[in-house]
């Protein structure tokens, strides 16, 4: 019996020890083996911690995100750098600081040489996709570097808002998503998605009427993300993934005086939400008080994939908190704002937290405790010197540290980011209005320049001058302020006055070229050919090395040689356009004005062919009257569906090209399409009320065999001329 025992015992043993051995190869695998599952970032617009239930908000429901919270990991304490869309996420997808990234602004482009984590992925087999909801993260940004797959194409422009087309519903954006994730066919993925709702102007379903605008935006939210989580539920993929969520920075809302983002750097404009559930559950429902920045979920997401990790990036992986670590050493977090520096030449704002205190310095240090004073409301600099000065050294050193030179700003219309809240004029920091400007008067200023675009994209151009008016008269010394009203006056119509607005804006900062071609434009408009010439020469002089600038000084001068009826000198400026940006077509536009103006229709038309050939084989932005003229030429030609085309491509980029509209209308009732060309020339008139359009279309209508209609638009026209405007003739 002795035997047998002690072979039994021996078995048992052994037994225990191979199960032990294979319980730490399986957590030695677990812990070594990368995640398996796609790896999902989800990144919600202007999304602040402070209004999801899950972080004690008791106003709405979220039941999506807070169910992705019960299967994951919460982050309590968790910043972005920068209050504005692309800076933002140009840290969040590569790991980096602003001033080591050199994107400032939403103005500004990611570089070429900057590493984001798609293309780190990529390498380690990953296949990739971005889905963004918004203008501000379109691909000519470079935040689409390294995606295998990106779709930033935003709605074409609505006729209700003329400036739009700059972001598009969620549902859409998340449905793009899905059928990549179908398309792919592997577990080894990684899909960014961006959903520009909660962003200003806040107009979610009316399904959320019952709550504010922007929280009923949240509540959209929520449903997309429980629309694409039921998704990956369905199709086997939700207990493998890594989902991380979170937003890009928050929404001022006017808890220190801005109701949008980007000009402050305060708390409501910096904390956000982070939620990452790892794959399998793990840590399911834990909360974490660490503080933790954008910049560290690059590395996370590298460590779950077992990808190496670049020696230049900022952040540390969170992935020792995911698996229950409690080592988390003290960081302070740093954030700017640099909106009204680059934008207005005010002070840059930048801004520190350990998470119990943060120091913002504008004009002067602020400092605020968090743990009584969440909303960060009651500077208490003046009581606590000891923490003030430890916070004020550690932003002293990264102040310091700040060498990066200042970007070049990314050529971009500057309407589109306006719409956007992104208002002013992006150019050379500390270069603009004097920075006397105190900190209630900066937020009157952006506040009303925001209040003014906001008017101007729901069709009420007039509204949107009165506004800008009353700002130049209290604040003369802006020059993107009369840059803006003259944009708005030369839109409605009113040349002089855009002239004039030109003008001041010129008189404070000359060596704008964008102001100064602006200004020619408009005396171009009003035929004072000698005056818009002089000023596309000095914005010619002042373009130094700006080769963009150069390329549209020499474009204008083109045009007006056109106009002038002098081809040699428009084809030479059409060269020297084309020599200084090789992607613009100039040259081919100008030969088919050339031939266009000389009634040669069949050589004009093979001329504007070939520059929008061009244009689609480089992706270089649209050439304004290019597909106007080529449809035109294909009405003359008698040509009328592919006529139809290029002058609807003519107004997809420029809804407010008047002869394109009234080319259209008139088309449409040559062939039979009476009501449409109504409908046609009714937008006309909403979006363009100028004396240009009414005009027009009293002379279609006349030549349609309509006299009352012209009539009726004759008299709403004399409305107009004093102010009196009412809705459209019908």
């Amino acid at each position: 019996m002795a035997r047998p025992l002690r072979y039994t015992v021996i078995v048992g043993l052994v037994s225990v020890g191979t199960a032990l051995s294979a319980f730490g190869g399986w957590r030695y695998a677990r812990a070594s083996a990368p995640v398996s599952g796609p790896i999902v970032l989800l990144s919600v617009e202007a999304l602040r911690a402070d209004h999801l239930p899950l972080y004690g908000y008791p106003v709405l429901r979220t039941p999506a995100i807070d169910a992705l919270a019960r299967d994951g990991v919460v982050f309590e304490r968790a910043y972005s750098h920068v209050p504005q869309t692309l800076p933002a996420h140009a840290s969040l997808l590569t790991g980096r600081l602003p001033f080591e990234t050199g994107v400032r602004d939403n103005a500004f482009t990611v570089k070429r040489d900057e590493r984001l984590l798609a293309e780190m992925l990529a390498d380690r087999g990953y296949a990739t996709a971005g889905v963004v909801s918004s203008y501000s993260l379109r691909p000519s940004t470079g935040i689409a570097q390294g995606f295998a797959f990106f779709d930033g194409e935003m709605p074409n422009v609505s006729a209700d808002a003329p400036t739009g087309g700059v972001e598009r519903d969620g549902a859409q954006s998340i449905a793009i998503a899905e059928a990549w994730l179908k398309k792919a066919g592997t577990e080894r993925a990684f899909l960014f998605v961006h959903l520009e709702e909660p962003h200003a102007p806040h107009a979610p379903p009316e399904r959320f009427s019952d709550l504010e605008p922007y929280d009923g935006e949240i509540a959209y939210v929520d449903e997309l993300v429980g629309r694409f989580i039921k998704y990956l539920k369905a199709h086997q993929l939700y207990d493998q993934s890594t989902i991380i969520l979170t937003g890009d920075h928050g929404e001022g809302l006017g808890d220190h005086g801005e109701t949008g983002h980007g000009l402050l750097a305060y708390e409501e404009a910096l904390r956000i939400p982070l939620i990452i559930k790892p794959a399998a559950g793990e840590g399911a429902g834990r909360r974490i008080d660490a503080v933790v920045e954008h910049v560290d979920i690059v590395p996370t997401v590298l460590d779950l994939a077992k990808a190496p990790q670049p020696d230049r990036l900022s952040g540390r992986s969170l992935k020792p908190l995911l698996e229950g670590g409690s080592q988390w050493p003290a960081r302070v977090v740093y954030s700017e704002s640099l909106f009204g520096a680059y934008r207005f030449g005010w002070t840059r704002v930048r801004s520190v937290t350990d998470g119990r205190y943060r120091l913002v310095r504008g004009d002067e240090d602020e400092l605020y405790d968090l743990a009584t004073d969440r909303g960060g409301q009651h500077d208490i600099a003046a009581d606590r010197p000891a923490e003030l000065n430890r916070l004020r050294a550690v932003l002293d050193q990264i102040a310091a540290n700040d060498t990066v030179a200042e970007p070049v700003p990314l050529a971009t219309p500057p309407e589109k980011l306006a719409v956007l809240g992104y208002v002013g004029s992006p150019g050379q920091i500390d270069g603009g209005a004097a920075e006397s400007i105190d900190h209630r008067q900066q937020i009157d200023i952006v506040e009303t320049y925001r209040t003014a675009v906001g008017r101007a994209d729901e069709g009420a151009l007039g509204d949107a001058i009165q506004v800008l008016d009353g700002l130049v008269r209290r604040h003369p010394e802006i020059p993107s302020a009369w840059r803006q009203l003259g944009d708005f006056a030369a839109a409605a119509g009113r040349m002089d006055r855009a002239v004039e607005a030109y003008r001041r804006a010129v008189m404070i900062r000359p060596g704008a070229t964008g102001d100064r071609l602006a200004l020619s434009r408009a005396l171009l408009r009003l035929r004072r050919l000698d005056e818009a010439a002089a000023q596309a020469e000095l914005a010619l002089a002042a373009a130094d090395d700006d080769r963009a600038a150069q390329a549209a000084a020499h474009e204008q001068l083109a045009r007006i040689a056109l106009m002038r009826r002098d081809p040699a000198t428009a084809r030479a400026h059409a060269a020297l356009a084309r020599q200084a940006e090789p992607t613009l077509p100039a040259p081919a536009f100008v030969e088919g004005r050339i031939f266009y103006d000389a009634s040669q229709l069949e050589k004009a038309l093979d001329a504007f062919q070939t520059a929008i050939a061009e244009i689609d084989k480089t992706g270089a932005p649209p050439l304004a009257d290019l597909h106007y003229y080529a449809g035109d030429t294909l009405v003359r030609l008698e040509r009328p569906a592919e006529a139809e085309y290029h002058l609807q491509q003519e107004l997809r980029a420029f809804p407010q090209q008047v002869r394109a509209r009234g080319v259209l209308a008139a088309l449409y009732q040559e062939t039979g399409r009476t009501g449409e060309a109504g409908e046609v020339l009714e937008t006309l008139l909403r979006l363009s009320p100028t004396p240009e359009a009414y005009s027009l279309a009293a002379r279609l209508w006349t030549s349609f065999g309509s006299p009352s209609q012209a009539s009726a638009v004759r008299a709403e026209a004399a409305r107009a001329s004093t102010g009196r405007r009412t809705a459209p003739a019908q």
